[in-house]
């Protein structure tokens, strides 16, 4: 008996190995197959859009920063250059502890949650969804790359108010405008689950559903329009309204004290709004190089448009017009540059030169505010009418890319410009509404608690020297 259980035992013990080995083997091969079917960063989409992402940092410091600096009196240089650097290191801080997590978490259609306080769960392996299904990017990546608009946004709006606000006030204000204005419109416009998340009608009903309000509408806006420039621009306004006009505005002059520098700061937005607005696109592939191209050709023609509107109304070109204009196309083609055509953004950026010329003369003065450095008439009237002009252009029949559907994975879809025009014109309108409502009760809070406006004394003196001591040219 004993002979015959030994064999017996012998080949159980053998059966049970080779079904250990197999089911190993099986648990091997179903782990790969998984593995290869997540799919994995593309080194060369990391390496665009960290170099996009360091040109977006160069337009904030310090191209915004000489732009804005060029434009002030001499004696308040420093101030601006001081107010731009230090935003762009306090919402940089902000963004990483919270405003990441509020703006691109799902929460609800207008903000998300802060699962991801402090960055939580975001390590280097982490992925974020790009526009093509299957093609991801480096959570870290993408993270980097929208706390440096979160930054320039808040920085934009410094120019409204500029030589004559308390520092300190100005912080104050960021913190409040970036947390209750900036985080919820960029989750309203731009915050989706991505295209790996549509398969059919119903998971399409369902990312619609968890999406924020604005892309749920059907709101394009590319890299920024209503976002960052209309955004910004409103709460300039609100400021310029709600600070006060400089001590001797209207009486005594106050022509910018160094265009080199305003140059110089120009030219750094434009090679900067290349990271900008083709980084947008957070994959190397044909669109970004479509948003490349528009970005030069709507800026280019807004640089002619304006210098030729001021050569008709006053009889010369200046370089001042000519860093407006440049700027004013940057801004219109930002929430169109990768959904029109190269037509298309030639002719946005016409357009920009001499409506926004429009902006900052007759506008400004029906407005009777004193927006120091133009924000609203360059960046607000700019935003409006790329965001507007991009319902019409995106247009297939007008050279637009049109809209894609990730249910049948099809691009060139398009709803009727009409249709489109509305949906831009809801997400222009909302964002208005929400930013200035916001700004509103966040100066009245600052100016309450701190002050907003330094004294007069102080901004006869400059503040250079009366809010940090120092002066930006020796003598």
């Amino acid at each position: 008996m004993r002979k015959l259980l030994l064999p017996l035992a012998v080949g159980l013990a053998g059966l049970g190995a080779v079904s250990g080995v197999l089911a190993q083997e099986a648990a091997t091969a179903v782990a790969q197959a998984a593995s290869a079917a997540a799919p994995v960063p593309n080194k060369g989409d990391t390496a665009f859009l960290t170099i996009c992402t360091a040109l977006v940092i160069l337009m904030v410091i310090p191209g915004l920063a000489l732009f804005y600096g060029g434009l002030v009196r001499s004696k308040n240089m420093l101030s601006v250059l001081m107010q731009v650097f230090v935003v762009f290191a306090l919402i940089s801080v902000l963004w990483v502890v919270y405003g990441y997590s509020a703006a691109f978490t799902g929460g609800n259609p207008f903000i998300g949650t802060l699962d991801k306080l402090f960055l939580k769960g975001v390590t280097p392996e982490s992925v974020a969804a790009t526009f093509s299904k299957g093609v991801v990017l480096h959570e870290l990546t993408f993270v980097s790359f929208q706390g440096a608009f979160a930054a320039i946004t808040v920085a934009l709006i410094v120019g409204a108010f500029a030589e004559r606000i308390r520092f300190s006030a100005v912080l104050a204000f960021s913190v409040l405008w970036f947390t209750f204005a900036y985080l919820p419109v960029a989750h309203m416009v731009w915050y989706w689950d991505g295209p790996d998340a549509i398969t059919s009608e119903e998971t399409l009903a369902a990312v619609t559903a968890g999406a924020g309000w604005l892309w749920a509408k059907g709101a394009l806006d590319f890299a920024g329009g209503t976002v960052v420039h209309i955004n910004a621009a409103v709460a300039g306004l609100v400021g310029a309204f709600m600070v006060g006009k400089r001590v001797g505005y209207g009486r005594e002059s106050m022509a910018p004290h160094s265009l080199t520098l305003t140059m110089v700061g120009a030219s750094l937005l434009w090679v900067g709004w290349f990271g900008f607005n083709a980084g947008s696109n957070l994959e190397a592939n044909g669109v970004a190089a479509l948003a490349f191209v528009n970005t030069v050709v709507a800026t280019a023609a807004a640089t002619l448009s304006w210098i030729a509107g001021e050569a008709l109304m006053k009889g010369k070109a200046s370089m001042l017009g000519a860093a407006s204009g440049a700027v004013a196309g940057l801004v219109a083609i930002t929430p169109a540059c990768g959904f029109v055509g190269v037509g298309g953004a030639l002719v946005i950026g016409l357009l920009a030169g001499f409506v926004c010329l429009w902006g900052v003369n007759g506008l400004k003065r029906m407005l009777g505010a004193d927006d120091s450095l133009d924000v609203f008439g360059v960046h607000g009237v700019g935003g409006i009418l790329g965001a507007l002009l991009t319902g019409v252009f995106a247009s297939p029949d007008l050279g637009g890319t049109g809209i894609c559907n990730y249910v049948s994975n099809q691009c060139g879809e398009w709803g009727g410009i009409g249709a489109q025009v509305w949906v831009q014109a809801q997400a222009v309108g909302t964002t208005i509404l929400w930013s200035a409502l916001v700004a509103v009760v966040a100066y009245k809070l600052v100016d309450l608690v701190i002050g907003l406006r330094v004294s007069e004394e102080e901004e006869r003196e400059g503040l250079d020297i009366s809010s940090h001591g120092e002066t930006a040219y020796n003598r």
